[in-house]
């Protein structure tokens, strides 16, 4: 199990590293028979180096100590732990690690390459555009003008990377929108600047089951408190923004739909295990319009694809269990932790919403 990290997430990915490790080790109920796993806990420390048992190490230490591992757990959340960085390290090494590939981690966790992938698939997304530190030291004028002319009623500013909506802002005026570039380059030297759209924030989660291949999660409606946006306080704090699932604002249709969606993003991208991605769903109708995907998603106790999860019948254990069942699928691993373990991605949309006939 990997957790902690040196990104801006490190905190997020403490508490997602320790509820699967301890998920891991032991049966969820007195009749499971699947037992539990034999688990480490292996925290990134914020230098880069590995923490196994009680010594802190390099990588290529780490590596060597921990080569009895049969797969390695990802819970890190952002920056190198997400981006395909540590995915590229395993993969050399031989390891088997959970979650997506190299190419799609890099890919999905670059949120303007992910706009243009998903876009080609028919999914529709915000107007957009890049602006760099540089571009707007240079003439900042000029790009406030250019983004005045777009005539919304506002602007979403994030860093090109990352998550937990960390250096993200929701502005409406253009004196907010130089602030808000600037508050994005704290964290990284682009941000992409896009149209506001007024609606309901939602999310689906696609998770590989052993039997059935990938199956699309319940969708979860996220309800912010009065003027706030889905911001790190509003997903993280006890007091944070109401997270329904099933949703009470979405109908039916609506939700089949974004199931369909995600699931479509999750192909697109060439993910892998599990996944979750971010809508809005325009207030004044019409198709959702895709924000991001997550190829690493929060597993902490507020997270929304464990939630989903638990309301289509699959516990948190078994959850873990499927992703582990998936990396070790992939690596060509036989071992079965999870009943079969021979996964599929079928590409064919399997709703898992825990009504009657679903999939799941």
């Amino acid at each position: 199990m990997l957790y902690g990290g040196r990104s801006s997430e490190r905190e997020v990915s403490l508490v997602s590293g320790e509820r699967v490790l301890d998920a891991l080790k032991r049966p969820s109920s007195p009749t499971d028979r699947r037992g539990p796993l034999r688990a480490v806990g292996v925290e990134i420390l914020a230098d880069g180096r590995w923490k196994v048992g009680r010594r802190a190490l390099r990588l290529g230490e780490a590596l060597e100590a921990l080569d009895g591992v049969d797969v390695f757990f990802s819970a890190l959340h952002g920056g190198e732990g997400e981006d395909g960085s540590l995915q590229g390290v395993l993969r050399c090494a031989g390891r088997a690690f959970t979650g997506s590939s190299v190419a799609a981690s890099a890919v999905a966790m670059d949120k303007v390459f992910a706009r243009e992938i998903v876009a080609g698939r028919g999914i529709r997304i915000a107007p957009g555009r890049l602006v760099g530190r540089r571009e707007l030291d240079l003439d900042r004028s000029r790009v406030l003008r250019e983004l005045l002319e777009w005539k919304v009623p506002g602007w979403v500013v994030k860093p090109r990377s990352g998550g937990s909506s960390i250096g993200c802002s929701v502005v409406r005026s253009g004196e907010e929108l130089s602030d808000a570039l600037t508050a994005a380059f704290a964290w990284e030297e682009e941000a992409l600047v896009e149209e506001l759209i007024e609606g309901t924030e939602a999310t689906g989660g696609v998770l590989v089951s052993p039997d059935e291949g990938a199956l699309a999660l319940p969708i979860v409606e996220i309800r912010p408190r009065p003027g706030r946006f889905f911001d790190y306080q509003e997903k993280y704090a006890a007091e944070g923004a109401l997270e329904l699932c099933p949703p009470e604002g979405l109908s039916p249709k609506v939700c089949e739909r974004l199931g369909r969606l995600a699931f479509t993003a999750h192909g697109a991208l060439s993910c892998g295990g599990y996944s979750r991605s971010d809508f809005i769903v325009p207030a004044q109708g019409g198709e959702p319009v895709f924000l991001e995907l997550n190829t690493l998603p929060g597993m902490t106790p507020r997270s929304l694809l464990p939630r989903a999860a638990s309301v289509a019948g699959i516990d948190y254990r078994t959850a873990c269990l499927w992703i582990v069942a998936e990396a070790l699928r992939r690596s060509g691993t036989t071992r079965s932790v999870a009943g079969d373990s021979r996964a599929k991605e079928t590409g064919v949309f399997r709703a898992c919403d825990g009504s009657p006939g679903a999939s799941c």
